[in-house]
């Protein structure tokens, strides 16, 4: 199952018999999820330039699942005693997938929030798996090696873009903000064991952007292995580091400047950190 991920060096890993689950009752949304995510990828140009809102890419996947029938599901659950109505609540998930006379599936996409979102999905999925609502909670986060080699791939696009200085980058959709403005310059300038210009952005704007409380896998790991989100069956991908491509240039920032230039776009789901 999910082989072509796996050889794409996608992280899949299940848990509480979700396996079993998706393979005898979900093998039709099973394909559809490999096929969706086997087709991601991100310019490095649209993670430097970033912006407010969602992540482009995560934008593109949600259209390529909504388009499989994966839409956004709000699940509102009433308790009602004699006839009337005591509370309501409602869950609202990126994405759900409906197999009539045999259940749902529940996904959520965590591309670059604080990682206190995981706990709010996976305690959503262990309360909706107890009603009955869902069969399997998936979450679709930033893999380990795509974490882990941030820092690579932002110095490659410096190196091969030839970015040298700060007023380089304006031309890629980047302005950095006067603090980290201040840091970049205090690196290269101190005294003792100064640094370049790359060196100096790549490790601001990869602590800044992306650092360690954000949505990566250590840490949807480590709530996972601690129990949060138990019993319910999980699904749990990583995205590789395989998935930031370099060939588009200055072409891959036309999504990114049409989304600026435009209302924001309605998902109806948290931003992604910018």
């Amino acid at each position: 199952m999910f082989e072509v991920l796996v050889k794409k060096g996608f992280q899949v890993e299940f848990h509480s018999h979700s396996r079993a689950i998706l393979g005898t009752d979900f093998p039709i949304a099973v394909a559809e999820l490999e096929t969706a995510l086997t087709k991601s990828t991100i310019p490095i140009e649209e993670i430097v330039a970033g912006g407010g809102g969602e992540a482009k890419g995560t934008q593109r996947l949600r259209r390529a699942l909504a388009s499989l029938n994966w839409p956004k599901f709000t699940f509102t659950i009433e308790k009602i005693i004699n006839g009337e109505k005591r509370e309501s609540v409602s869950h609202q998930i990126d994405h759900v997938r409906t197999m009539q006379d045999v259940g749902r599936i529940a996904l959520e996409i965590e591309w670059n929030n604080k990682d206190p979102f995981y706990d709010r999905d996976l305690e959503n999925f262990k309360r909706l798996h107890a009603d009955g609502a869902i069969s399997v909670g998936v979450i679709v986060t930033r893999g380990r090696s795509l974490h882990d080699n941030m820092r690579t791939l932002i110095g490659r696009f410096l190196q091969e873009r030839q970015i040298y200085r700060l007023e380089d980058l304006e031309q890629w959709g980047y302005s950095p903000t006067a603090r980290q403005r201040t840091t970049i310059r205090g690196r290269m300038e101190r005294t003792r064991n100064p640094i370049s210009f790359q060196d100096a952005f790549t490790d601001v704007f990869v602590a800044d952007k992306f650092g360690e409380a954000t949505t990566h896998w250590r840490k949807l790991e480590d709530r996972v292995h601690r129990g949060v989100g138990n019993p319910c069956p999980l699904l749990l991908i990583g995205l590789p580091d395989s998935i930031v491509t370099f060939h588009e240039g200055k072409g891959a920032l036309a999504e990114v400047e049409a989304a600026d230039a435009s209302p924001a776009e309605e998902t109806g789901v948290k931003s992604d950190i910018s």
